[in-house]
């Protein structure tokens, strides 16, 4: 596995597809702070989106989506002018999975909301800025616009369990999204996620991903990325900001405390599938990072939930 299908997979990521937004004519919708990371795609026509927060109003054209990765309030507007109303009643009203604004159909919004596990904020969210915006013009945004056109074609057609196979493709899309972003623009990520952008970063990453349990050294890893002991390590550290082993050991804790979350494993058996030679070397490794010993973890569901538990380093429309 890479280090972002790791992490997607770690967090437990779900879509949920929600209810549409056909609008025309002059129309403000302002909504709620949304639960989870918020996404939407522009079917047909144009409008702006502002976030509390961010400065000024991003132009959304035919093809563009964007996430919110923050829950922070939000208007969608046909124009600067038109003050927004309330967008809850407007999607109470709505039928047949969509709701409307304003007088006519020029426009046409499909999405929903991502959901993760207790870590998210902390190993993904944060590593994001408030809005990733990807234009339809964009390098490689047809990959984007290819998922959202399936998720059309399964919404349409009502084939049997068309729901699921939609939330499926909407995963698709948000790897996707996260692609385009970090390829477009890797300075506004941060710890591992940035870390993707750097070939030779992503190299020692991949390695690490593939095997945790593996007892990897600074030199065989400079050896996977084919830089020198000293280059992999100014570059990691500069990209994620921990050093690699450092780093290996944040990513093996996450690993056990996933394990000692879900499951009933001994230990023993926890310590050695990621990497520990004995239940002691887990726990000193374990308190080190999280503050915690793991039986203490085990135990105690509310302090799993914590952002910092582990350290490594409403209505709306569709």
């Amino acid at each position: 596995m890479d280090p972002l299908e790791d992490v997607l997979t770690l967090l437990e990521t779900r879509s949920h597809l929600s209810t549409s937004l056909v609008a025309g004519g002059r129309w403000a919708l302002r909504f709620e702070a949304p639960q989870g990371v918020k996404f939407n795609a522009v079917r047909r026509g144009s409008c702006l989106l502002e976030v509390d927060g961010v400065g000024g109003s991003i132009p959304l054209e035919e093809g563009d989506c964007y996430l919110l990765a923050r829950p922070r309030p939000f208007v969608l507007r046909s124009d600067p002018a038109t003050t927004p109303v309330d967008a809850g009643p407007v999607f109470t009203r709505a039928e047949g999975g969509v709701a409307r604004a304003g007088r006519g159909d020029e426009v046409f919004l499909v999405g929903g909301r991502f959901s993760f596990g207790a870590r998210a904020q902390e190993l993904l969210l944060d590593r994001l800025p408030p809005v990733v915006h990807v234009p339809a013009g964009s390098p490689h945004a047809e990959t984007v616009r290819s998922a959202l056109d399936l998720i059309d074609q399964e919404l349409t057609r009502g084939e049997p369990a068309a729901s699921l196979v939609a939330e499926h493709l909407a995963v698709v899309m948000l790897v996707h999204v996260l692609r385009l972003h970090l390829a477009r623009d890797p300075h506004t990520a941060s710890g591992w996620l940035a870390g993707l952008s750097d070939p030779v970063v992503a190299a020692a990453l991949t390695a690490l991903h593939r095997d945790p349990a593996r007892p990897w050294t600074v030199a065989e890893l400079a050896r996977e990325a084919a830089v020198s002991r000293s280059t992999l390590a100014a570059r990691f550290k500069a990209a994620v900001g921990q050093g690699p082993l450092e780093y290996l050991t944040h990513w093996r804790i996450e690993l056990a405390a996933r394990q000692l979350r879900e499951g009933s494993a001994t230990l023993a058996v926890v310590a050695r599938s990621v990497g520990y030679g004995s239940e002691s070397a887990l726990s000193v490794a374990f308190k080190r990072v999280t503050g915690m010993a793991p039986g203490d973890y085990r135990r105690c569901p509310a302090r799993q939930a914590s952002p910092s538990a582990v350290s490594p380093s409403a209505a709306s429309p569709s």
